[in-house]
């Protein structure tokens, strides 16, 4: 079920006498239940969209509307009862717990003077327990690491209890463990909690395994919507990130640096140490090309070059590599 539309939205910045479109015509649903990540190039109008869409900032023309209402004409309060945003910007409160940050959560829906009943007290642990922070509930929040503090702010959004969550760029400042595991979360809270959450980001790979549905922007054809996979067979994602610098391996999901390779080797064998050898081979200057002068095995154990036994990837670089020099092909 579609709980956010947009129609002939056009976003961008309106400024004295000039303005500068940055999308236009864009027609857009956001579903309950599913993560949905927005990705696209960097000036394409990721986080635009993002402020447009949650009424921080006026469309140029066209309209958003949550369950039939126009997000424009609504009061900031009855903004707040609908969509939660979580922002990049790092939030420090002094003296607050974790617990405290995310009562926060709770003022659209308090009193003038926010006192927590019984029944919000049970909303914010509910909602500190979901993002497994229960164990830090008493904590300073200045004492989180950079993980914890994320999951931290995903509790306040789902304290505020809206059908809409949206995050901008939310793993922007975590490292590998911690930004899968922030993606992770948010897969399957949106499917636990039926909400529709939306995000940017600049994850790529990370966000083809764990989106239910991407949203696709470039500068050129608006915002492609789809399942990632069919971004991918369709061609509009390489399209979307093509650069001279690296490549999308439409096989693996991967980005690959676009190394000049000039010297040739043919490949075959094990499937599982194959991509590694690859990804070194390409790295030194190496394309694969059937039927070469060089030709080697992969094994379970190790590689075969020419017919000699090799058992780790740094004697096979440095032995491929005299070799060349030896039949007078490649000069170092």
């Amino acid at each position: 079920m579609s709980i956010l539309t947009t129609c002939h939205l056009s976003i961008g910045y309106s400024k004295k006498r000039k303005t500068d479109v940055i999308q236009s015509e864009l027609n857009l649903q956001l579903r309950a239940g599913e993560l949905v990540c927005l990705i696209g190039p960097n000036g394409s109008g990721k986080s635009t969209l993002l402020r447009t869409l949650t009424g921080l900032q006026k469309p140029l023309s066209g309209k958003t509307s949550i369950d039939g209402k126009e997000i424009s004409k609504l009061k900031q309060l009855e903004k707040a009862l609908l969509i939660a945003l979580v922002l990049t910007e790092r939030v420090d409160i002094e003296n607050a717990t974790v617990y405290n940050l995310v009562s926060l959560g709770r003022h659209p829906h308090s009193n003038w003077w926010g006192n927590i009943t019984e029944k919000e007290d049970l909303i914010i642990r509910e909602a500190i327990e979901m993002v497994h922070l229960e164990h830090k509930i008493h904590q300073n929040i200045n004492e989180l690491s950079d993980g914890e503090r994320q999951r931290a702010m995903i509790a306040k959004a789902l304290a505020q209890n809206t059908p809409i969550i949206m995050l901008d760029e939310p793993t922007a400042h975590l490292d590998l463990p911690n930004r899968v595991e922030i993606m992770l979360l948010l897969h399957k809270l949106a499917h636990k909690t039926d909400k529709a959450i939306l995000l940017s980001t600049h994850e790529l790979d990370i966000a083809l395994q764990a989106a239910d549905r991407i949203w696709l922007i470039s500068s050129e054809k608006g915002v492609e919507c789809g399942v990632p996979e069919d971004l991918v067979f369709n061609g509009n994602f390489n399209r979307a990130f093509e650069s001279k610098s690296y490549v999308f391996n439409a096989a693996n999901g991967n980005f690959s640096m676009n190394y000049p390779m000039s010297r040739d080797v043919w490949v075959t064998g094990d499937k599982t140490r194959m991509y590694w050898t690859l990804r070194a081979l390409a790295r030194a200057g190496y394309k694969v090309v059937e039927d070469a002068q060089f030709r080697i095995l992969v094994t379970e154990n190790g590689w075969i070059l020419n017919e000699k036994n090799i058992s780790t990837v740094e004697q096979l670089l440095v032995e491929l590599s005299h070799q060349y020099v030896e039949s007078g092909n490649y000069e170092l």
